[in-house]
């Protein structure tokens, strides 16, 4: 199969051969028959592509400061890695489709083989086939072409813009920007019995919306008299309402909004415009000012559009699901026509010449579409150029999951050491699979983790998954026999590290057991080794501190959801107990955890919590996890203390050591990711495991008690006996 992808370093697009992607639960597979780009938010994107970096900073200034943060708190190599990761990668483009469905996924019963269905979200990209949840999906009424359903996200966000301003029969409305979405808003507001006046920069713009109906009156904007003819329109009252649907960095649109309005008028943003309001004149008219959010409640709602779980009829009468379903019966009914806005179309394969078109703006353009031709079914397997063929004695490496933490700091360090041929790559879907590999020198790209597992050629497995697969991926890893690199965390739950105790036991005792090597990597950075190089080969007991500023991710994450990523005391807390682990050389055995109390009811409170740790030869350590503290706060900040001797590690950046020698301080730059993958190279060459695998086991299983001490209020047990 082919999708339609966009290179953000230079804006190019691309058709890309991939793997078919996964076929998740509470989704369904559809072969794709029609789709409409996006000329803003598609438009913008290769805009932006094409410009150079310093254009690029310019036009996201928003993005600037977020590196900027990330450069002082993580350090500006890691920041470069991640930044020169995501302009190298390619990203699908689309979010309006229509197709049939051709394979339904568990769980989902609203649906069947051969359903049409119109398909939104960033699940619906341009591509022969998508899979996209249930909730993202709309049954196509018989007699609506599919060109028409192809349209109906992009005329979602029109009428999720149209009921916010809640019109009426008789009013005048005044939409400003008249390209696809607002052609589609006029038509609307026409069909709820307004009387439409419409208004864009661009006079091919006004000859379209009278040509199709979508306005009444037309004035171009910025002209002279557009104000005198809108006067005139509103019979000298002023609009009631005004749906902004332009896209520009200007407030020019709200403040002439704000002229035009009647007093307790209503003015709505549908587009992306600049929002510095004049106050005068909507404080002293009382206008109403909403901003719209894409296609209606739902959207950015993981629990929704993920997760299948639909708000309440009774209580959220209008979803994203339900205003797509309202589209469709619209045009159904014959009293909206979104294909008559349509002023390009082209054949899939053709798809490069819409953005072309976009990037030049060398003509108008309004709806555009992409009809799509019937292909063989799609391939399993797709080779990859460049990729070297494994030597004898080479190690073959194979990969699940390819996520841009390990774009970035990961997959990097196995393609460029030595004695490693990279084989078979796999991800959700399957363009990152074929990006990544292709960038990083994997041999193929292939569309199930049952193909990486069983390559003859592949003797061991990176796993980047998201959290709730890494469990079920180590088992799968050791019952073939295959090395395995896991990210961290090892597992999830005390029954997944259970059945991994177990089976690597087993595996132990019949001297058969693969290198298992979690995610760690902070014991193995130059900082870690010179800490635990001044503070000795037998210090006694230490007295450790760890001081984590984690900022805030919201409560709906994924990684904050305890069935797929666990929360961040497994996902992330791990880490910095394996580091105490490394520097007093001890597993724990007891773990007490106490949180704030949860004022936000958008973020969790095991957050900002505080863990204290007794290990087996006395140590004793605190991890002070705080989400809350300033964004310019360096990350991490560790001290170990123990026979007049003190090692501080700065953010791995620098180590302070203090001792009878004094004071000195060295620049240890680095969290020990490249190292990591050297040490489990090294493991598996000479048969041994890098972390032993017990220390592993602990680390995960204080976490998991750091829970358990959560809710009891008590230390509780970290004892390795209860998993076997």
């Amino acid at each position: 199969m082919k999708i339609l992808a966009l290179k953000f370093s230079d804006g190019s697009v691309t058709l890309v051969d991939t793997p078919a992607p996964l076929l998740a639960p509470g989704c369904v597979r559809v072969r794709t028959l029609c789709s409409a780009v996006s000329p803003g938010t598609e438009g913008n994107k290769i805009v932006t592509g094409k410009k150079s970096l310093l254009g690029k900073a310019k036009a996201r200034p928003d993005q600037v400061r977020m590196v900027l943060d990330m450069a002082r708190t993580v350090g500006v190599k890691a920041t470069l890695q991640k930044v020169r990761s995501k302009l190298e990668g390619a990203q699908g483009l689309g979010y309006s489709s229509a197709g049939e469905v051709i394979e339904v996924g568990e769980g989902v019963e609203t649906l069947q083989v051969g359903d049409m269905v119109a398909c939104a979200g960033g699940y619906a990209n341009h591509a022969d086939e998508i899979v996209v949840p249930v909730n993202l999906t709309a049954k196509v009424p018989a007699g609506v072409g599919v060109d028409a359903a192809a349209m109906t996200t992009l005329a979602s966000i029109a009428m999720q813009g149209v009921r916010l301003a809640e019109p009426t029969l008789g009013e005048n409305a005044l939409v400003i920007g008249l390209g696809v979405v607002g052609l589609m808003a006029g038509q609307l507001l026409k069909a709820n019995g307004c009387r439409v006046f419409g208004t864009d920069i661009a006079p091919a713009a006004l000859e379209l919306a009278t040509g199709t109906g979508s306005a009444d009156e037309v004035g171009l904007l910025g002209g002279d008299s557009v104000e005198a003819q809108l006067d005139t329109f509103s019979r000298g009252r002023g609009v009631d309402l005004v749906l902004i649907c332009a896209a520009t960095a200007s407030d020019d649109p709200v403040t002439m909004a704000g002229r035009v309005t009647r007093q307790r008028g209503r003015v709505v943003v549908v587009g992306a415009v600049g929002m510095d309001l004049p106050r005068e004149d909507y404080y002293r008219k009382e206008i109403n000012f909403q901003v719209s959010c894409s296609y209606g409640p739902g959207r950015y709602d993981p629990t929704y559009e993920e997760g299948g779980t639909d708000y309440p009829h009774g209580f959220v009468r209008w979803t994203e699901g339900r205003n797509m379903e309202a589209v469709l019966d619209l045009v159904a009914a014959g009293r909206f026509d979104p294909v008559a806005l349509v002023t390009h179309r082209y054949t899939f394969d053709q798809a490069p010449a819409a953005y072309e078109l976009l990037a030049n703006r060398n003509e108008s353009f309004a709806g555009i579409l992409l009809d799509y031709p019937d292909r063989p079914a799609s391939s399993p397997v797709i080779r990859l150029d460049g990729a070297a063929a494994k030597g004898a004695g080479d190690i073959g490496v194979g990969c699940i999951g390819a996520g841009s933490y390990a774009q970035a700091f990961l997959l990097p360090h196995f393609a460029g050491a030595s004695g490693v041929a990279l084989r078979s790559i796999f991800t959700r879907t399957g363009l990152s699979a074929v990006d990544a590999g292709q960038r990083l020198g994997f041999a193929q790209a292939v569309d199930n983790e049952d193909a990486v597992l069983g390559d003859a050629e592949t003797d061991a497995v990176v796993l980047a998954t998201r959290h709730d697969q890494h469990g079920p991926g180590v088992l799968a890893a050791l019952a073939r026999g295959k090395h395995v690199f896991v990210e961290k965390p090892l597992c999830l739950n005390e029954t997944e590290l259970g059945e991994i105790a177990r089976q690597a036991a087993a595996l132990e005792a019949d001297e058969k057991l693969p290198v298992v090597q979690t995610g760690f990597n902070r014991r193995f950075s130059p900082a870690a080794v010179e800490v635990r190089k001044h503070l000795g080969r037998d210090p006694g007991p230490l007295a450790m501190m760890y001081r984590v500023s984690a900022g805030v991710i919201p409560r709906d994450h994924w990684i904050q959801v305890p069935a797929a990523g666990g929360g961040r005391i497994i996902g992330e807390v791990c880490h910095f107990i394996d580091l105490m682990q490394f520097v007093c050389g001890a597993d724990p055995v007891s773990v007490h955890a106490t949180c704030v109390g949860a004022d936000d009811p958008g973020q969790s409170p095991h957050d900002t919590v505080l863990i204290t740790l007794r290990f087996a030869d006395g140590s004793i350590g605190t991890v002070g996890y705080f989400a809350h503290g300033a964004k310019g706060l360096p990350k991490e900040w560790f001290e170990a203390s123990a026979g007049g001797r003190t090692a501080v590690i700065d953010n791995y950046n620098a180590v302070i050591l203090h001792g009878e020698g004094g004071r000195s301080r060295k620049r240890c730059p680095g969290k020990g990711q490249e190292q990591e993958v050297a040490a489990f190279l090294e493991g598996i060459r000479e048969g041994r495991q890098p972390i032993p695998l017990q220390s592993q086991l602990a680390t995960t299983l204080a976490t998991f008690k750091a829970l358990e001490s959560l809710r009891s209020g008590k230390a509780e047990r970290v004892d390795l006996a209860e998993l076997h």
